[in-house]
């Protein structure tokens, strides 16, 4: 099983890229987390959300594979979850044989006819977090989930 991540955004400050590498290099390779950068729309040129929502959700679809695939949006209105809860739905994903793709939408946020393709919706917590310091939660957080689930002592309760 593969975790990709599709988040809108790209060239991310040093400590964005430090500490996303740090922690998908600790995951072993049955449960690997790669990234796939979805080009944001400029917000230049006077588009509404819904224009620039449609234009990233184009680009982010054109990226997902053409093979069946568990999508998992996250959003602010998803599912609000306990690290040991994530941990439970890493394991129904692994079970389930399929890659995983985590969806991270733009400033805006994602397109509504997009979240409504996804298996599940959600959210990594109540407060509202910078683009980049999802990605390095969102991965620390598979981390560790990951480690609950084989014992690793990395989650302390």
């Amino acid at each position: 099983m593969k975790l990709r991540i599709y988040a809108v955004g790209t060239r991310m400050p040093t400590w964005v890229q430090d500490a996303w590498q740090d922690y998908t290099k600790r995951m072993p390779r049955e449960c690997q987390i790669e990234l796939h950068e979805i080009r944001p729309e400029p917000r230049t040129h006077g588009k509404t959300p819904a224009q620039l929502m449609q234009a990233e959700a184009q680009r982010i679809e054109a990226a997902l594979p053409a093979s069946p695939i568990w999508r998992v949006i996250l959003d602010e209105h998803g599912q609000d979850l306990s690290t040991r809860a994530l941990a439970s739905h890493l394991e129904t994903w692994r079970e389930a044989g399929q890659d995983i793709a985590l969806i991270i939408g733009g400033p805006d946020g994602l397109e509504p006819a997009l979240k409504k393709t996804a298996r599940q919706m959600l959210r990594l917590s109540s407060l509202t977090l910078p683009h980049p310091m999802v990605r390095v939660l969102l991965a620390e957080q598979l981390y560790r989930a990951w480690t609950i689930l084989s014992g690793h002592p990395y989650h302390r309760e």
